[in-house]
Formats: C-alpha cells, sequence, structure tokens
C-alpha cells in the first residue's frame, strides 16, 4: 500500500482546490505558467513522448501538449486528475503513485523521451521515497532521454540529500542551474533544477 504523501500529510483541507483555483486564476489574469513547459520543448526532438511526472492540473503537460508532444501525466491526487482532465483535455491524465509507477499496466508501454518533476514535487513526496520514485521515473525514459526536475532546496529537501537519491536510483546529475531559464547555478540559490541522464552504456 503507498504511503500517503506530504502534500495529503502536510497540507490542510481544501488544499488541492485552492492549488487548482489559484492556478486558474493566474492562467486568467495572463500570467506566464508555461518556463518549465518551454525549456523541456527546446531539449527534445519535435512530437516527443513526455511524462509530466506530479502533474498536478495539468499547466506543464497542457503546454508542452500544445506545442505538439505526446504527453502522459501523473499525479496522486484524484482531485487535480480531475481538474487536469477538465481544463486540458488530450494529454493522458492518470491517477498514480510516483514511488511505484508502473504506465504500462496502465495502457503506456512506451517509453518517453524525457520526463519532468516541476512545482516541488520532490518536496512533496512521501518520506523515504525519494530514491523509489526517481528510479521508477527514471525506469520509463529511453537511455537517450532525461529527467529534468526542479524545487526549492530550502523546503525539506536538501540539495546534498537529493544528489544522494539520484546516485541511489542509478541516475547521474548533467546539469544544473539556479531557474527554469537557465539562471547559473550559484551555492546561495534556493531554487535548483536539475537535469538527470541514465549513466553512459545503459542497455535498453
Amino acid at each position: 500500500m503507498s504511503k500517503p504523501t506530504r502534500w495529503v500529510t502536510d497540507t490542510s483541507d481544501g488544499h488541492s482546490e485552492w492549488y487548482i483555483e489559484r492556478f486558474r486564476g493566474m492562467a486568467a489574469e495572463g500570467a506566464d505558467l508555461a518556463g518549465e513547459a518551454r525549456l523541456v520543448d527546446a531539449m527534445v526532438p519535435r512530437g516527443a513522448r513526455v511524462l509530466d511526472a506530479g502533474c498536478g492540473p495539468g499547466r506543464v503537460g497542457a503546454e508542452l501538449h500544445a506545442r505538439g508532444h505526446t504527453v502522459v501525466g501523473v499525479d496522486a491526487d484524484p482531485a487535480l486528475i480531475d481538474a487536469a482532465r477538465h481544463d486540458h483535455p488530450g494529454p493522458h491524465w492518470l491517477v498514480a503513485d510516483l514511488a511505484d509507477l508502473d504506465l504500462p499496466a496502465q495502457g503506456e508501454p512506451e517509453p518517453f523521451d524525457a520526463a519532468v518533476l516541476a512545482g516541488n514535487v520532490m518536496v512533496f513526496l512521501a518520506p523515504r521515497t525519494e530514491v523509489d520514485v526517481l528510479t521508477r521515473v527514471g525506469a520509463h525514459v529511453r537511455p537517450e532521454g532525461f529527467v529534468i526536475v526542479g524545487f526549492h532546496v530550502d523546503r525539506g529537501l536538501a540539495l546534498d540529500d537529493f544528489d544522494r537519491h539520484v546516485a541511489a536510483a542509478g541516475l547521474v546529475v548533467e546539469h544544473r542551474f539556479a531557474t527554469w531559464d537557465l539562471w547559473a547555478w550559484h551555492d546561495a540559490a534556493d531554487f535548483a533544477v536539475t537535469v538527470l541522464r541514465h549513466p553512459p552504456g545503459r542497455g535498453t
């Protein structure tokens, strides 16, 4: 049985609904919500398969879909997936726990060119599932593909710990930036965007 995520245990009742309406309001006001998607779009080939892991109400996956990519979005919160399906038809939105992710069992057997974990997904995982999540997400990505992860480093997951989880999951750090628009990484940054790859020589 899956452990409850911090999204459930560390937030108050109604948090999911507040989060959904917050981003609906920001979109209605014309806020730029596509920064993560722009970066991923620049890194993948045209018509790529992209996994939006911890997709929430779907803003990143929806933008990638609009740019011509095949998107599968996964989140453990059914309310967020319901909002994604309502607001952003097109991608395949699925309820699933990233810690035991098995998309072939849910009708998505093809591997992905990239996976994106935006919106502080790593911070809201169930405790002690970080390695499991990175392992399972990485297993769904082609050997030549990548996983890109962004989160605030001052919200419960230290960057050194994250890097240890990455290594334990069999992935390697290729690049690190301080923002999704590629500001250079520096030790005082409070946000990290990290590109992960499979080690060279990994088989199919």
